[in-house]
């Protein structure tokens, strides 16, 4: 076990709000909800508290992304619906026959900065890497993703980051981008790919609507990508500021599945969700009002002490870890499986390939502008390559 240092200069601008009850924003009419029951409770109960789209938001990122219909803002029953539709292309073995492909591009991306002895994990890699897969899965040209990640990087931002026409202008980009591959897909349509099986799927006797799709596809390209891309980069930082934990992976890497659950638990890619709250109800013993808004912490309820034994030590042998980072119940992410596939191939060729990692301290970290999301924009580090 590694307790927590006094210098935590590896996670920039990372403070959890410390577990406590739940308190109430007046200005926002926002309810901040830190404790991991209380978390896991408003994640389960969809009656009470909203996934579905509303206008009156106080986030205007998630009310610019309301012009996309996607699975995150829907309730049931069109939620069950549509992901029992979508979740056919993210069954086990659809994940699993991912993995040759995966660790090619792993390999590939290595090729290209192993003898330099160093790089930067995110540009040279963890970015690269899901884009890559996310864009072959769903049969776009993988040349494009500069700008794939120009319009997730917007889309995430807190809403200070970028003016608010900037970000509609990103995200009608986007929707003109996938309407021009469906209308591609008509001229000349494929047949293995996911755009296909969601054109040719069909719901309750009908096909999917063009919004339908578009917003899936825009979903799976930026949640996609950018949760395994911080992931990767977090477990570095992680690595970095305890390098027991990464001379324990080097001497036993059937470590790095329970190593990247202490990473998801431990320095979270996505921090906090937000739900609307559809009648009065109860949280905290505290009363809340219908009307008013909630978010549960997800970094803060995985450092719950009655949750996790000693949560404020990273430890890459925590079993059982119940972390909140991929959510709960009707909306755990979909993409988890396939997350945890590309970090734990990654890992383990990275591992294999590159040794003695160390993070280049001189090049000071910057943390990505986003309230939801957590990750930093580079991570340079240096590295022998492997004999």
């Amino acid at each position: 076990m590694t307790l927590i240092s006094s210098d935590i200069s590896s996670f920039p601008d990372f403070h959890p709000i410390p577990v406590q009850d739940a308190f109430y924003e007046p200005q926002r009419t926002l309810w901040h909800v830190t404790r991991y029951h209380e978390v896991q409770r408003i994640l389960t109960d969809y009656h009470a508290f909203s996934s579905a789209h509303r206008e009156h938001n106080p986030f205007r990122r998630q009310v610019a992304m309301g012009q996309f219909i996607s699975i995150i803002g829907m309730d049931p029953p069109r939620h069950r619906q549509m992901r029992g539709l979508v979740s056919q292309a993210f069954t086990p073995r659809a994940i699993a026959r991912l993995e040759p492909r995966i660790a090619q591009i792993c390999h590939e991306l290595l090729e290209r900065v192993i003898v330099n002895g160093r790089m930067d994990v995110i540009d040279d890699f963890s970015y690269p890497l899901p884009v890559t897969v996310i864009a072959e899965m769903l049969g776009i040209p993988v040349g494009d993703r500069s700008t794939f990640r120009y319009w997730s990087n917007i889309v995430i931002a807190e809403d200070e980051a970028y003016p608010e026409d900037e970000r509609k202008r990103v995200l009608d980009e986007m929707h003109t981008y996938f309407g021009h591959i469906l209308e591609q897909w008509h001229k000349e349509p494929k047949e293995d790919d996911l755009i296909s099986d969601l054109m040719k799927a069909e719901l309750d006797g009908e096909q999917l609507s063009v919004p339908e799709i578009i917003g899936f596809c825009t979903l799976l390209l930026i949640a996609g990508n950018i949760t395994t891309t911080n992931l990767i980069g977090n477990a570095f930082l992680c690595f970095d500021e305890y390098p027991d934990a990464l001379a324990q992976l080097y001497a036993d890497p059937s470590l790095i599945p329970n190593a990247i659950e202490e990473v998801l638990r431990f320095l979270p890619p996505v921090i906090a969700l937000s739900r609307y709250i559809t009648a009065d109800t109860k949280i905290d013993g505290k009363q809340a009002q219908e009307g008013q808004w909630v978010l549960p912490w997800i970094q803060s309820a995985n450092r719950d002490e009655e949750q996790f034994a000693d949560a404020q030590v990273f430890d890459i042998h925590r079993n059982p870890n119940r972390h909140l980072t991929f959510g709960h119940s009707i909306h755990f992410c979909l993409g988890a499986p396939l997350a945890r596939l590309e970090a734990r191939v990654a890992l383990e060729i990275m591992l294999a390939r590159l040794k003695e990692i160390k993070r280049d301290r001189f090049m000071p970290l910057e943390r990505i502008a986003s309230q939801f999301i957590y990750g930093v924009k580079h991570v340079p580090i240096a590295f022998t390559p492997a004999v």
